[in-house]
């Protein structure tokens, strides 16, 4: 029986073992998907695991889409751009990283019909998901994106994959249409961002990528203040879509029942 695994730290909040075993039995694909708690130094014995095709696949998250970048052979366009990996598989004996959460989150801000193009985007969080983010909207055009990260010099390292970045201390808050919370701060429920939103105008767009709590102090401060919140399931969802099609060859379905699936 093929296993994957989703690893990263910490892991227990991850529904993908619920989502991807789902779509194994749907399809009826003789496999099996875990969660497994790992520290940065086990990346490398678990690439050797892949290699040895004894695990079949990962799916990788906070914090490793970068660390384990030296321990691959070779990175999807997608990977090499935004140096940053979260779906791991064989190909021509050569392990492979790739990028799916570009996908998943281009697909869920089109599905909330929110339109990019000529907005200014505000990232909180300089971490692994955070070029991906940006990638996405410069393909859907944004006109500006601006980072502010507790690290400041962890959001300036992004100028590196990304020149025309601007970079505003902790705390400040600039003019922008779209806010996104790219930190892990809201994995747990009562965790609260010290970013005061209270002088924004109303009926902006505020967007969580973590999806496990559905609702963190994040989004309902923003609901409380009056705007329009989105959290990060459908990013999760696609993301794991296209994980899985690039694992199985088969693109499964994302219907109502796959959807709640999840709901906690």
């Amino acid at each position: 029986m093929k296993k994957y695994f989703v690893i990263g730290n910490p892991i227990e909040h991850s529904l993908s073992p619920k989502l991807h075993n789902y779509w194994l039995n749907q399809n009826k694909i003789e496999a099996i998907y875990n969660k497994k708690l790992i520290s940065k130094n086990d990346l490398e014995g678990i690439c050797d695991e892949i290699r040895k095709d004894n695990i079949n696949g990962l799916n990788v998250t906070i914090p490793f889409k970068k660390e384990i970048i030296p321990f691959l052979d070779q990175l999807s366009k997608e990977a090499e751009e935004t140096q940053s990996v979260n779906t791991v598989y064989m190909k021509n004996n050569k392990i492979i990283g790739h990028n799916t959460d570009i996908e998943g989150f281009e697909l869920n801000i089109k599905k909330t019909k929110f339109n990019v193009t000529g907005k200014k985007i505000f990232i909180i969080g300089a971490g692994g998901v955070v070029p991906s983010l940006i990638f996405a909207l410069k393909r859907m055009k944004a006109s500006n994106i601006v980072i502010s990260n507790r690290t400041k010099q962890n959001a300036e390292n992004l100028k590196n994959l990304f020149k025309d970045l601007t970079i505003v201390d902790w705390g400040i808050v600039p003019d922008f249409d779209m806010v996104i919370n790219a930190t892990s701060i809201g994995l747990k429920k009562d965790d609260l961002i010290d970013i005061d939103f209270s002088k924004t105008d109303k009926n902006k767009f505020f967007y969580d990528v973590i999806y496990n709590p559905k609702s963190t102090k994040f989004l309902r401060n923003a609901k409380k203040l009056g705007h329009e919140i989105e959290n990060g399931k459908m990013m999760f969802i696609y993301q794991a879509c296209a994980a899985f099609e690039k694992w199985h060859n088969i693109r499964p379905q994302i219907d109502t029942k796959t959807i709640k699936l999840l709901d906690q």
